[in-house]
C-alpha cells in the first residue's frame, strides 16, 4: 500500500504488555485508540498478539473505525506441519488469553504444541540488543524444549520477535519453518481498506510516515534502520 500515510504509536513506556492483567492491556489499548482516532487513523491495526488477544473484541464493540488484529499463526503451523509437533514462542498474556486458547483447540487440538513463555525478550529488543550474548543465551534456552521435542514449525506470538528471525534461523535445526503473522495481516489490512472504499490509489499528496514513541525515538530508529530516510520519528508523551 505505497500510498497510504502511516501513523505508529510505539508504546514503549508500558512495555511489555505480556505480563499484565487483561484489564490493564484493555485500558492501555483504549488510550492508545484514541490518540490513533485523535490522529485521523482510518483503520487501526493492534500490532500486538497480546493486545490482540486481550482488547480486540472490546475495541470492536466500542468504536466504528475497523481494527485488525495479530494472533499468533497457529492454523498455517498446523496445516502445514508434518510431524504434528509445533512450537509457539510468545508472551504469558497471550498463551493465557482465551482468543489463544480457542484458536489452538480449533486448529490444532491434535497437534503436539510446546508453548513457551519469551520472558526478557522483549526488553532486550526494545533495548535494541538485538546482537547481545544475552539475548543469544535466553532464547537457546527457550528453543531448547521445543528442539528436543523435534518441532517442525515455530510459530512466533509476538510482534516483537519477527526480529529475532536471523538469531533463530541460526540457533534451530534447518528443518523447522519460522511463521509470523505479518504478511497476512498487511493483506487484510488491504482488504478491508478496499471493501470500505477507502484505500489511497495515488500518491498526490506525498504519504506521510510518522512513528511516535514515549520514550527515546531511538530503538524505533535502530529497528527501522535502512527505511529512516523516509519517516519522521518524534517523541510524544502518552
Amino acid at each position: 500500500m505505497p500510498s497510504e500515510s502511516t501513523c505508529y504509536l510505539a508504546d514503549s513506556k508500558h512495555a511489555p504488555y505480556g505480563g499484565k492483567t487483561p484489564d490493564q492491556i484493555r485500558d492501555l489499548c483504549i488510550k492508545n485508540t484514541e490518540k490513533l482516532i485523535e490522529f485521523g487513523a482510518k483503520i487501526i491495526v493492534v500490532a500486538c498478539n497480546t493486545a490482540t488477544t486481550n482488547a480486540i473484541d472490546h475495541l470492536r464493540n466500542h468504536y466504528t473505525i475497523p481494527f485488525i488484529g495479530i494472533e499468533p499463526a497457529i492454523k498455517p503451523a498446523a496445516l502445514e506441519s508434518k510431524n504434528g509437533i509445533i512450537g509457539i514462542l510468545a508472551t504469558q498474556g497471550t498463551l493465557n488469553s482465551k482468543l489463544f486458547v480457542d484458536t489452538s483447540e480449533r486448529f490444532a487440538g491434535n497437534l503436539k504444541r510446546i508453548e513457551v513463555v519469551g520472558s526478557g525478550l522483549v526488553p532486550l529488543i526494545e533495548d535494541g540488543a538485538l546482537g547481545s550474548p544475552e539475548l543469544e543465551k535466553l532464547l537457546a534456552t527457550y528453543l531448547a524444549p521445543m528442539i528436543e521435542a523435534s518441532i517442525d514449525h515455530l510459530v512466533l506470538g509476538c510482534s516483537h520477535y519477527p526480529y529475532l528471525i536471523p538469531l533463530l534461523t541460526k540457533l534451530l535445526p534447518a528443518n523447522v519453518t519460522i511463521i509470523d503473522s505479518g504478511q497476512a495481516v498487511a493483506k487484510q489490512t488491504k482488504a478491508v481498506l478496499e471493501n470500505h472504499q477507502q484505500l489511497a490509489k495515488d500518491t498526490t499528496p506525498a504519504p506521510n510516515h510518522i512513528l511516535y514513541s514515549n520514550t527515546s525515538t531511538t530503538t524505533l530508529e535502530t529497528l527501522v534502520g535502512d527505511f529512516t530516510k523516509h519517516i519522521q520519528f518524534q517523541y510524544l508523551a502518552f
